[in-house]
């Protein structure tokens, strides 16, 4: 995809009307920030009020027929027995042969015979490519990717405004309802990657524009803002969410990623087990472990990691905390520098060592469940 022409959310010409700033984002051009205060002034309003981001350019993938969500079961990682129908669930797509993670993906339960999945943009035609060679007779995959918009509505004041809109949003941290607005069917989902009260709308591409037009209108009262991608990865770094392509690859395993508790370790059949299964009973050679900075040092990926004059490992996230005030980081760090929470390390940041403290995220408290 990096040589085609970039993808665009159903709704590029509001962006386009709003003066965002775009970027690339696993073949999409997706807005990274808007004017009037940038990445700063959306993180705050998600952490204080609400705001909407345009998340269109996750993948969307459906597998359906007798025994769909048994055979999701037997390559994705996560235990899908643990959910029932109107539920979601986290879980990973591993290599059979090497445990590193592919993508990590929701699964949305709809039914016995019903799956649907959001991946990540760059990765969906590998996700359904890989579930649809492994399908039996009667499984069909589909790769849905440009059927639907995603729209994140997030921060302590998103409830307010999806029930200013009439939408469900009494139900449970990662469940789903199917709603209808201005006479768009749509899903509204308890979900979100901000840590922060919130919900994901997955809407038909051709009614998009209706209900991103109508979720901000009902959220002026509520001071809402629209938010770029750039606020979303501030937002998930303070969580210590795992990005895929940095913190999870096809090179660093759940395991090593420390989302262990995404995989259904009990389970007798998911894509990766053996190496796993083997890697979790040695121990990783490297774990991913959170930085603070103890001064002014703003960390940033690939940055090399320091224990005296030993290199440790690498940052694999690192940003500006809008809400600590201080630079924090993601790093895989080798497991046999024995570090403990409290620990300080030296970041190496164009060419002079930053000292930072070696903490357990998430890096702020997460609202997400209530």
């Amino acid at each position: 995809m990096t040589d085609a022409v970039p993808l665009h959310s159903p709704v590029h010409d509001r962006h386009v009307a709003l003066g965002a700033k775009f970027a690339p984002f696993g073949g999409w051009e997706m807005p990274l920030e808007y004017p009037g205060g940038g990445v700063i002034r959306e993180h705050t309003a998600v952490r204080t009020g609400v705001g909407v981001f345009d998340v269109s350019h996750l993948g969307k993938a459906r597998v359906r027929g007798a025994g769909a969500a048994a055979f999701v079961n037997a390559c994705l990682a996560n235990d899908l027995d643990r959910i029932g129908a109107g539920q979601a669930q986290y879980t990973l797509c591993c290599d059979p042969a090497t445990g590193g993670v592919v993508d990590d993906i929701i699964a949305y339960r709809y039914a016995d015979d019903h799956v649907f999945l959001i991946p990540n943009a760059a990765n969906t035609a590998e996700v359904v490519r890989r579930l649809d060679a492994a399908a039996p007779a009667g499984v069909t995959v589909t790769d849905e990717h440009r059927d639907h918009a995603i729209f994140a509505v997030q921060g302590p004041r998103s409830a307010a405004v999806l029930s200013a809109l009439g939408l469900p949003t009494e139900h449970a941290y990662m469940s789903f309802e199917p709603a209808t607005l201005e006479g768009v069917d749509l899903v509204v989902c308890r979900t979100g990657y901000t840590g922060e009260h919130g919900y994901e709308l997955v809407v038909p591409a051709d009614g998009a524009g209706t209900v991103w037009d109508a979720v901000l209108a009902a959220g002026d009262p509520f001071g809402i803002l629209p938010c770029g991608l750039g606020a979303r990865d501030t937002l998930r770094t303070e969580m210590g969410y795992a990005l895929h392509g940095q913190d999870l690859s096809p090179d660093i395993t759940p395991v090593q990623g420390r989302v262990g508790w995404a995989v259904g370790w009990t389970k007798p059949e998911f894509w990766g087990r053996e190496p796993l299964l083997a890697e979790k009973a040695a121990g990783p050679r490297r774990t991913l472990r959170g930085l603070e900075a103890v001064g002014r040092a703003i960390p940033r990926p690939h940055m090399t990691v320091y224990a005296g004059d030993q290199a440790i490992g690498e940052i694999t996230s690192g940003t500006f905390s809008p809400t600590k005030k201080v630079g924090i980081a993601l790093a895989l760090l080798d497991t046999a520098a024995g570090l403990k929470d409290g620990d300080v390390v030296e970041v190496d940041i164009r060419g002079r060592r930053a000292e930072m403290k070696v903490v357990k995220p998430p890096f702020v408290t997460p609202s997400v469940r209530g």
